[in-house]
């Protein structure tokens, strides 16, 4: 990558630092439960409120930075994110981390800001890679996940969480100095950009792909800590350290994936990624050992990972005058996938016992999702090959084995007069001009049975009746048995020009 990469760095440490603070319930919960008396139910929904109000507040947050641009959006959160903090610290009751919750998903909100903004700054061919390098800022849960327990054990976990006031204030400072003040802005309203988008299914499916990837990401994040604390019976460091593994794992494939849809096919590679959330998911239900349970968690860190840098290399291709919007949206969605998914495991084993039911649940929707994604590689093949024929400068002309017109091109109206509504069902003898005879035809018909091809000067007649030469190719399509398919007929007008 060329040129100023002061925001990419400014702005991926930033990230960090926000989801450092997203995550510091979940993090700290085997230390909170010992002083404050929470039931499971309760315990799922502290550790989850800060998911969901972060995944909420990344629709406006994404807006906001098309609108004001990254740096106020930075200032203005860590700002705001000073007051949980210090509330947390001084909690002593269920309700005080709720609330504390509530405006701590500020920290979650932010990850908005940056695949807004960073994109504005490189060529769409590096757009994966970059928002790859940005999401690397997920390293700050990994930070939290191994740290804040470490400290904990030492200072409490309440001047544990006062200690990120400090990190807070100093990039306050760094934003302020360092963040770019002349980052191009967008006008258009929060309306005209949501009618630019609500209506495109495209936009809906990768909602889904990232409720998938970065909720099971987040999710393993809220989920692992006090879950191998209290299934397993390790310790809450070593718990914070499988949890950190687990971080740093799918961050350092968010990069590759975005780097691979950069390279390749996205769809190829999420292909790869949906099955392998699918085994995984599969694994785990069947609740294994803990070194099993390992690998089947390792295995979705890696898919999960691959897929939240590979999803936003397509959004700018699709969204480009509606990024804000757009990665608002889809990445409030993954937010959500993060958020249902402790309060379901918790609500699933109070019912049953154990985790199964919720595990095998995550490995069908991966495969839904994994079905859907091939239907979109295949309408991408399908859309690039009509556009293909309609921008071609010669018209074009697919009939079936009997001669009947199955498809025509934009340039095939132009020459011809006839619309694709006129043209369609009717047999290709309708442009017949008369000024060939029957021993032309039957050559024509011969070099197609035995070359598969035929080519040369042919006379036409328009829709107006004009009579009109032209050069014709005829190319039989065969499947693999080797039966002909269609006909696909490209010509050129050969009438010359006054």
């Amino acid at each position: 990558m060329n040129g100023n990469n002061r925001p990419l760095s400014i702005q991926t440490l930033s990230l960090a630092l926000g989801f450092m603070i997203w995550v510091i319930l979940s993090s700290l919960m085997p230390f909170i439960k010992e002083d404050i008396s929470l039931s499971s139910g309760q315990l799922a929904l502290v550790t989850a409120t800060p998911i969901l109000f972060g995944s909420l507040l990344r629709i406006p947050a994404g807006y906001w930075t098309n609108r004001y641009g990254a740096r106020v959006l930075f200032i203005i959160s860590f700002l705001l994110l000073l007051a949980p903090i210090y509330w947390i610290s001084i909690a002593d009751s269920f309700i005080d981390l709720i609330i504390g919750g509530v405006v701590l998903g500020i920290g979650g909100a932010v990850f908005s800001v940056g695949v807004t903004s960073l994109p504005k700054y490189y060529p769409k061919e590096k757009h994966g890679l970059v928002n790859g390098i940005y999401g690397v800022g997920n390293l700050g849960t990994a930070i939290t996940a191994f740290a804040a327990p470490v400290v904990a054990n030492h200072m409490g976990w309440e001047k544990t969480v006062l200690m990120y006031a400090v990190l807070l204030a100093i990039f306050i400072g760094i934003n302020f100095l360092l963040g770019d003040k002349h980052e191009p802005k967008s006008t258009a309203s929060l309306t005209e950009q949501i009618k630019g988008v609500y209506k495109n299914e495209k936009l809906w499916l990768l909602c889904l792909f990232y409720f998938i990837t970065f909720g099971s990401f987040v999710a393993f994040t809220v989920y692992l800590p006090n879950f191998l604390v209290s299934h397993f019976e390790l310790t809450k460091v070593d718990a914070g350290i499988r949890t950190a593994g687990f971080i740093v794992l799918a961050t350092i494939m968010r990069p590759v994936g975005g780097w691979m849809g950069d390279r390749w096919n996205p769809f190829t590679i999420l292909m790869a990624v949906f099955g392998g959330l699918t085994l995984s998911a599969v694994i785990l239900s069947f609740a294994p050992s803990i070194e099993i349970y390992t690998v089947g968690c390792l295995t979705i860190a890696l898919c999960a990972g691959t897929g939240n840098g590979t999803i936003f290399k397509l959004v700018p291709m699709y969204f480009s005058k509606q990024a804000g919007i757009a990665n608002g949206l889809i990445s409030a969605m993954g937010g959500l996938g993060g958020f249902f998914p402790p309060l379901l495991l918790t609500a699933l084993f109070n019912l049953t016992g154990h985790y199964a039911i919720g595990f095998m649940a995550l490995s069908q929707v991966a495969l839904a999702s994994l079905i859907l994604v091939i239907w979109m590689y295949y309408q991408e093949k399908l859309s690039l090959t009509l556009s293909i024929m309609d921008q071609t400068s010669q018209g074009i002309m697919v009939t079936d084995p009997k001669g009947f017109i199955q498809s025509v091109n934009g340039r095939f109206t132009e020459v011809t007069g006839y619309l694709s509504e006129e043209a369609v069902g009717q047999t290709a003898s309708l442009l017949k001009s008369g000024k060939q005879d029957k021993a032309f035809y039957a050559g024509m018909w011969a070099s197609l049975q035995s070359t598969g091809s035929w080519q040369g000067e042919i006379w036409n007649r328009r829709k107006n009746g004009e009579v009109y030469p032209e050069w014709l190719t005829i190319n039989c399509i065969r499947n693999d048995a080797g039966e002909i398919k269609c006909f696909a007929a490209m010509f050129s007008d050969m009438t010359p020009t006054q």
